[in-house]
């Protein structure tokens, strides 16, 4: 009998609409294994959650294990399911947030689970306890919108004579480089920081370390792997979001051209951080590579990474030898092996 996957798209986030395009390719090659039954579930950027009839569902008790149907001709209904594949960027879907809620319902889930998720999509904490693990990050600010509005000349001279021009302005929890800006002076500073706040009430400042952009990804639970690493050579001044899923000129170099002792160096890296930050399953960990010293610093990690037909995380696994459609059945079997080591845990405790 074919196991059920419910597969998560959409969502209430600023990637909403590459969440959709990750969704179709991953649909499309989850099918090619012939091994799955495949529930498509839209969530709109209301957060209503739709079966592709427009039914909508929601998550039930946990003692069923599928999605409660609340409108139609089969109200009342459960569609059960054997594992969620989240393909959720962002906000409510990458963060721990939706991580809970199936961890709630007792539903097995491709990913890292609640902690994982959380400190992977909030770029300040994941790079504090990255800083703390060894591993080497560049050097960065952070502050609140609150210390913002009070601060702003004394927070712009500390970023001034800290950080210098160029910097990079980010929101702490998004990803696909929305809200992100490159300030080259005091005024795109500014106007970076007002543009970052739309999307979070943190906002993280980092050090411009040019070099090489470097990005590889990791499979696995207690014992992940690392692929090949890939370079990507922006068409614009950075890898912004246009350069990602818009313009066609940005190139991907897969392998990257690098020395073994450097691409095994990365490799090492991106396990070393996808065990410091308790992730399961997947994740893409990117690097900044400098040009002549060969000095490598890890950028950020991404627990949901992107899964269109130019995302680096399954183009990285095909070079390594994991056709697209093996990596989700993998990516599923992962999923189960955790719900199962969830599960023997003892929720009571008595003297």
């Amino acid at each position: 009998m074919k196991k059920k996957i419910a597969v998560l798209y959409g969502g209430r986030s600023g990637e909403h609409e590459v969440s959709v395009n990750s969704a179709a390719a991953v649909i499309e090659n989850l099918a090619k294994t012939d091994s799955f039954e495949i529930l498509p579930v839209f969530i709109n950027k209301e957060g209503v959650w739709q079966l592709h009839d427009n039914r909508v569902a929601i998550l039930p008790d946990p003692a069923i294990g599928g999605l409660y149907i609340l409108d139609g001709e089969s109200a009342g209904n459960v569609i059960t399911v054997d594992v969620v594949f989240p393909v959720l960027h962002g906000t409510y879907g990458e963060d721990g947030t939706l991580q809970g809620l199936l961890e709630l319902a007792r539903l097995p889930y491709v990913g890292a689970g609640v902690t994982g998720s959380a400190v992977g999509m909030d770029k300040i904490i994941m790079k504090a306890i990255l800083r703390d693990a060894g591993l080497p990050v560049g050097e960065h600010l952070w502050f609140t919108a609150h210390s913002w509005q009070k601060n702003q000349e004394e927070l712009l001279e500390k970023i001034q004579e800290q950080l210098g021009f160029p910097c990079f302005v980010k929101p702490a929890n998004l990803g696909s480089s929305v809200g992100i800006t490159k300030a080259y002076s005091r005024t795109e500073l500014i106007e970076g920081i007002a543009d970052a706040l739309q999307y979070d009430r943190r906002i993280l400042v980092e050090k411009f370390l040019g070099g090489r952009e470097i990005e590889c990804s990791v499979l696995g639970n207690d014992e992940p792997a690392a692929s090949v690493p890939g370079e990507i050579i922006p068409c614009n001044d950075f890898y912004d979001y246009n350069a990602k899923y818009i313009d066609t000129r940005s190139e991907l170099i897969i392998p990257a051209e690098l020395d073994e002792e450097t691409s095994a160096r990365i490799r090492k890296l991106a396990v070393e951080s996808f065990l410091a930050l308790d992730c399961a399953g997947m994740a893409r960990v990117d690097f900044f590579v400098a040009e002549e010293s060969g000095r490598i610093w890890i950028n950020e990690l991404n627990t949901i990474p992107g899964f269109t037909s130019i995302s680096m995380y399954p183009k990285l696994w095909e070079a390594s030898g994991l056709p697209f459609p093996e990596l989700l059945y993998k990516l599923v079997t992962l999923a189960e092996e955790r719900a199962a080591e969830r599960a023997r845990l003892k929720t009571t405790y008595s003297i």
